[in-house]
């Protein structure tokens, strides 16, 4: 399978174009290049990797036992990529090291039809799979995030999902407007995701008045295991010039007795600009 960037523009009632942007693993070995390719092929900065600068705080060689990975998985049959954090070893880019970080996203020099503007309709959908054995912090653990940036008077994320540790652990999917502290829009067991394929679809619409859907479907059984759907959140701020997706693994390392060395998979990356 070869990794594709495919752009479809389909007229409906003669006036509205869709953009749609597609990231697949292809077993080439070079996982790294091949998402700089797709989310911001002008600069290669999508990844957000442990140690991406050089120098005294690496704990361990990116060439050796690099963060981004693709590996043959047999339930989708088809590769797949890998994104690895080390507990002892990893920071956050070495600019932080009480958490740790290992993610991707656009970028300001990604291509437009990757970035959310104020009016726009996106739907990202991929696929993700938790090691069965996952363990998530009780401060965070983000797996996604939808970002705001250049927002005023900080920039954040408004949409984030994350793994939580608790009684029972749990999948939380939070939302931040502005200023204000983030609330919990829905939140389901943990033990849902452990070792399943999942495919999420979110749909969201950039608005000081924007709606908000997602649905997350175990692939096996076809189950909607977490949906969530609001018609009035604001999903845009002033000061901002583009809300980017990320996806990967960014954890406080405030309990790091609760954590572990961890993997977690991503396939089939869409970015679909309505």
């Amino acid at each position: 399978m070869k990794l594709t960037i495919i752009k479809l523009f389909i007229l409906f009632s003669g006036s509205v174009l869709q953009s749609q942007t597609i990231l697949e693993a292809d077993g080439s070995g070079k996982a790294g290049i091949l998402i700089n390719s797709i989310l911001d092929p002008d600069r290669g900065r999508a990844l957000e990797s442990p140690g991406i600068k050089k120098g005294d705080c690496d704990n361990h060689s990116n060439a050796k036992d690099p963060h981004i990975t693709e590996i043959f998985d047999n339930e989708l049959n088809k590769y797949v990529f890998k994104f690895s954090i080390h507990l002892n070893e990893d920071n956050d880019r070495c600019k932080k090291f009480d958490r740790q970080r290992n993610e991707i996203k656009t970028y300001r020099a990604s291509p437009d039809s990757l970035k959310g503007t104020k009016g726009e309709t996106v739907e990202y959908i991929w696929k993700f799979k938790l090691d069965t054995n996952f363990k998530p912090s009780k401060n965070f653990t983000h797996i996604h995030q939808l970002k705001s940036v250049d927002e005023q008077p900080k920039s954040k994320p408004i949409i984030t999902l994350t793994p939580r540790k608790g009684n029972p652990d749990q999948l939380e999917l939070r939302y931040s407007n502005g200023p204000e502290k983030g609330v919990i829009l829905k939140k389901v067991d943990l033990d849902l995701f452990r070792g399943k394929w999942v495919k999420v679809t979110e749909t969201v619409t950039y608005d000081t008045k924007g709606s908000y859907k997602i649905d997350i479907i175990d692939i096996k059984t076809e189950k909607n295991i977490l949906n969530f759907k609001s018609e009035n959140l604001i999903l845009w701020q002033n000061g901002a010039s583009f809300i980017r997706p990320k996806w990967g693994i960014y954890r406080s390392l405030k309990t790091a007795k609760d954590l572990r060395d961890e993997d977690l998979f991503f396939a089939d990356f869409s970015i679909i600009e309505k």
